[in-house]
């Protein structure tokens, strides 16, 4: 079986989110929820052979035309407006 790599959409979510999380970090705020999601599942690949046939739209779709999304999740009151004061920092920069 072939080594199964992220592709570049997935890799490109996964690396937003790394450095999203960072720089909240930096402010001293943490999104516990977020992660990248994808309707495919965790790993694709361009691989016809390696694909499951349990979605007609899998079928269809190269792995490369895939997209991931981060996904932010849900926060207490509290960490949201720590949020909200942090990006009203920036933006009065």
């Amino acid at each position: 079986m072939a080594t199964r790599r992220p592709t570049p959409k997935l890799q490109e979510a996964t690396d937003a989110r790394d450095a999203l999380a960072a720089a909240l970090a930096q402010a001293g705020i943490q999104l516990p929820a977020m992660d990248v999601r994808t309707p495919w599942g965790d790993v694709l690949t361009d691989d016809m052979e390696e694909r499951t046939a349990d979605a007609a739209e899998d079928l269809r779709t190269p792995a490369s035309a895939r997209y991931a999304l981060v996904h932010l999740g849900v926060c207490s009151a509290p960490v949201a407006l720590a949020l909200a004061a942090v990006i009203a920092r920036g933006a009065a920069r």
